[in-house]
């Protein structure tokens, strides 16, 4: 009964219900016997909770990538003869996130967009599982980013809240993104909080200093493809008009100011896209290859188990079952993260599936060994986690460097950036965390359960 109050164990028991409860796939389970008739659906609880007044929703479910879902891929590239050398990298992020603007209209689950230089060319890569829309996204995300500055129609009450977002009541100026050179971040010389500033033509400075005049007070709009950027209110101070650039100032860090100067940008530089690559991904494509993957999985699952039960009796039979309790706690980290899953990263998670055992292997060899020295099996038990650590840590590490390297998190321009590698190095990584927790803590404490300490 001592072994029964082992606080671990209960732990871990705890974790493995929650686990089940978020893996519980949907299930329809439909009943009609005489008159008992029942027709509902089997699966687990979606997260739905309320903290210091922030709404915390998720859905428990497998995002799945472009290979698996089926959707577009898109390649399009950024024509830069119009823009300065020093400014085409910031065109290209700004084409990016103009991009990513326009794509949310759609409403597309985990579009992946990314940009790429290669020598001259550059170019935006957009990947949109499930869209079924194809048409009309490419010709909605070729287009230049349109910037227009509004003002309020005279029937428009600068008081009321609701003409933030309200796009009747503002009409159009003389003033576009073909009068603005561009943005900056600049920084207050009174408070030194960063700012944004406008940095017009000539002729534009001109005639948005007439908007400034007639709209003193009131907030004067920028639009970027219709939708509002900013809303900055004229300073009384500039009743007589602009005598420089003007700055956007508001209650932003400096992460906030760089953005809008980004999408500012946008509407200012030319950069046209011009459609260079198109793939198309069938769904049925995708559900073969979730399949076969799940097949392999399984095999190579039952495989492992079944040498290390063979192989090491009723260790082994414990191994399993720490090996079990892996694929529950790897499947919830995939939902709660939440991971998009591709065929590169069920490879990962597959090779991951061998690899958790590794720690179970060098644990039990090293048992063995201290059985050959006349231990006795409760010391040997005990000394065979410890003694194997330092092998066991080692190879770990070793793995999630490569894995580190794989995921370039940092976007190093000399290291991959391909999103299905990123993915197998994302599912190889957790993959390994898990498999020392259940190698090092479950099973020991499932030894300990049946052998004693």
């Amino acid at each position: 009964m001592k072994k029964l109050k082992n606080p671990l164990l209960w732990l871990i028991v705890l974790l493995v219900i929650v686990c089940i409860g978020i893996d519980l796939p949907t299930i329809p389970i439909k009943i009609h016997v005489g008159k008992i008739n029942v027709d509902t659906t089997l699966k687990g609880p979606d997260l739905d909770l309320t903290i210091f007044g922030t709404s915390i929703q998720r859905e428990f479910n497998i995002k799945q990538g472009l290979d698996l879902q089926g959707g577009t891929h898109l390649v399009f590239e950024a024509d830069m003869s119009s823009i300065a050398p020093d400014k085409q990298k910031t065109a290209l992020e700004a084409a990016r996130n103009i991009i990513e603007k326009r794509v949310n209209l759609f409403g597309v689950s985990e579009p992946n967009i990314q940009t790429s230089q290669a020598g001259s060319a550059y170019r935006i890569i957009v990947e949109l599982p499930g869209l079924q829309e194809i048409s009309s996204a490419i010709d909605l995300i070729g287009q230049t980013a349109q910037l227009q500055f509004m003002e309020l129609t005279p029937e428009a009450d600068p008081a009321d809240q609701t003409i933030y977002y309200n796009p009747e009541v503002w009409q159009n100026v003389d003033v576009s993104g073909a009068d603005l050179k561009g943005a900056q971040v600049v920084f207050s010389q009174q408070t030194g909080k960063p700012q944004v500033q406008l940095l017009f033509t000539d002729e534009g400075r001109a005639k948005f200093s007439e908007v400034v005049k007639r709209n003193v007070g009131k907030p004067v709009g920028i639009f970027l493809d219709g939708l509002p950027l900013s809303m900055p209110r004229v300073d009384p101070d500039l009743a007589q008009g602009l005598t420089g650039d003007p700055v956007i100032t508001g209650q932003f860090d400096v992460t906030e100011a760089k953005n809008l100067s980004i999408q500012l940008d946008a509407g200012a530089l030319p950069v046209n896209l011009k459609l260079v690559q198109q793939e198309n991904v069938g769904a049925t494509l995708g559900r073969e290859s979730v399949r076969k993957s799940l097949v392999a999985g399984i095999i190579g699952l039952i495989l492992v188990m079944f040498f290390m039960w063979a192989y090491y009796g009723k260790k082994g039979f414990l191994a399993d079952i720490a090996l079990f309790i892996y694929g529950l706690i790897t499947l919830a980290l995939y939902k709660l993260i939440p991971v998009t899953l591709t065929l590169a990263g069920m490879a990962g998670f597959i090779l991951a599936i061998g690899m958790a055992v590794d720690a179970n292997i060098l644990i039990f060899e090293r048992i063995k060994e201290e059985l050959r020295w006349g231990k006795p099996l409760s010391v040997a038990l005990e000394l065979g986690f410890g003694r194997a650590w330092d092998s066991i840590r080692d190879a770990n590490i070793n793995t999630l460097i490569v894995a580190f390297i794989l995921f370039n998190p940092f976007d190093w321009g000399f290291l991959n950036t391909s999103g299905p590698v990123r993915g197998f190095a994302l599912t190889l990584a957790l993959g390994i965390f898990v498999s020392l927790f259940t190698g090092i803590v479950v099973t020991r404490t499932l030894l300990r359960l049946v052998y004693g300490k």
